[in-house]
């Protein structure tokens, strides 16, 4: 049986959740109006345009038939990401704050991928309003913009499976009732309820009110968006430590946190990808601190080498120390742990340790096969067989994911780039961590890039922040077939 697609559900569900983003923008707008901000126009004026948008959307999409197929998730899935960043770099273009289109637009989809790198050479110099901005844009793109919507669709008539499916990180998902609704509301409460935590843990610890929320925002959302030149290196260990723990945490699967905070910590004790991915945490922290002791002598590499691991792995990307000012052979540690990500089902980007434990328990297997060529020998992870589809599934995403990866570091090369720079900054946008090694190294900052490298930079995080398949998707005739 054939069908067309339903451009009208595309339509509407993208005007709800424009609808969704205008509202988001009202809140760096009182921010402005409350601290008698010079760019308090160019708010309303954003908001507006955002508004009848989604107006003109919800128009152009009535009367949709309540079906969401495959295809329709997909192009939904992968546009949003896009729409939004086409919104939200407004208040940055009208304002003067960035001038530059195409660095409103690289700092917009940073934001929103989570990606954490930034163009502006002065962050302390921006309003609050435009602060907040950053750190809301993370916060809204960290748990995803999809999981959100899948908690309001239904009261438009519209379900969520597809968008679900089509969204969440990793090999697979879970759902924690049988309506996928109700999943997202409990991810998304916990998502709020780690926020509040951390922003009043900060406080209490004596950062700012406003530095608190940002950094908050910034941190359960692993984006890395600072309010200080120098991210988190001018606050206390006592900062430090509380912004290391959250990032950890934000690196579970929500799924399993879930589940923790229900009082079920046998759940998360016996879930084996959170034993990978806190033992990397771990290893990675203490080969780090032991480096750094030995090359300075001083106790604080334990909390540098710590908090430096744990922002890597979970691509938060925020700094307490400047790491390229170690020995190489540190931060070339740092450089490949850009590459592990954190949990499926969290905050966190990379290549995510599901695949990673179940690949490497594949390879191991193989070794095993060459030895015992006869012996069956499943290769199994949380104490289930993983099946050939979901080992060809982790296969094609790592080729893909070192292909795109190649082709980006060739790309940044032809703009004039190092090669080992360039090499840093594939890794570090497809992986959504902002930071990277060389020039650009610790701070985070990618004003100096070239224009076309810019561009290029902001399709490789967004290919990051929906794992590959679901923008290779769009591109497959096979996928617009009848």
């Amino acid at each position: 049986m054939t069908r067309t697609f339903n451009w009208r559900i595309v339509f509407k569900t993208m005007g709800v959740l424009t609808t969704l983003e205008a509202f988001f923008m009202l809140i760096p707008t009182l921010t402005a109006w409350w601290y008698d901000e010079p760019n308090l126009g160019t708010w309303v004026v954003s908001s507006a345009i955002t508004w009848l948008s989604s107006w003109w959307m919800l128009l152009a999409g009535r009367r949709a038939e309540r079906r969401v197929g495959e295809r329709e998730g997909y192009v939904i899935v992968a546009t949003v990401w896009v729409v939004y960043s086409v919104f939200g770099l407004l208040p940055f273009w009208l304002s003067g704050a960035l001038p530059s289109l195409t660095d409103a637009w690289y700092e917009t989809m940073a934001g929103f991928t989570t990606t954490g790198s930034t163009v502006f050479t002065d962050v302390a110099a921006q309003s609050h309003s435009i602060l907040l901005w950053r750190a809301l844009m993370q916060w809204i793109g960290g748990m995803g913009i999809i999981v959100l919507s899948v908690a309001i669709l239904p009261m438009f008539g519209l379900g969520g499976m597809q968008l679900y499916s089509a969204e969440v990180t990793g090999v697979s998902y879970e759902k924690l009732s049988p309506r996928i609704a109700d999943t997202a509301k409990h991810m998304w409460i916990t998502y709020i309820g780690l926020t509040i935590a951390e922003g009043v843990l900060l406080w209490l610890f004596g950062m700012g009110k406003f530095d608190a929320v940002c950094h908050s925002l910034a941190t359960i959302s692993t984006g890395g968006f600072a309010t200080h030149n120098d991210s988190v290196i001018g606050f206390g260990p006592a900062i430090q430590w509380i912004i290391m723990i959250f990032m950890l945490l934000s690196g579970i699967n929500f799924t399993q946190l879930i589940y923790l905070f229900r009082g079920k910590p046998q759940r998360i004790m016996h879930d084996e990808e959170t034993r990978w991915y806190t033992g990397a945490c771990v290893a990675a922290g203490l080969v780090l601190a032991t480096g750094l002791f030995i090359y300075t002598g001083q106790w604080n590499s334990i909390r540098y080498g710590f908090f430096t691991a744990v922002a890597t792995i979970t691509s938060t990307g925020f700094v307490a120390a400047d790491y390229m000012i170690w020995p190489p052979v540190l931060w070339v540690i740092v450089f490949f742990l850009m590459f592990t990500g954190g949990a499926s089902g969290s905050t966190a980007g990379g290549i995510k340790w599901v695949r990673i434990g179940i690949f490497a328990k594949s390879a191991l297997t193989e070794i095993k096969r060459r030895i015992h060529p006869n012996a069956v020998i499943p290769v199994r992870f949380n104490g289930r067989t993983i099946n050939d589809s979901t080992k060809i599934n982790i296969m094609a995403f790592m080729f893909f994911y070192i292909l795109i990866i190649g082709l980006a570091t060739l790309w940044f090369c032809g703009c004039g780039i190092g090669f080992d720079e360039a090499l840093g900054i594939a890794v570090s946008m497809i992986g959504n961590v902002g930071v990277s090694i060389g020039q650009w190294g610790s701070s985070g900052c990618y004003a100096a890039l070239p224009v076309a490298a810019k561009w290029v930079a902001t399709f490789v995080m967004l290919i990051g922040r929906l794992e590959i398949f679901t923008v290779l998707l769009l591109f497959s005739r096979a996928l617009w077939k009848k």
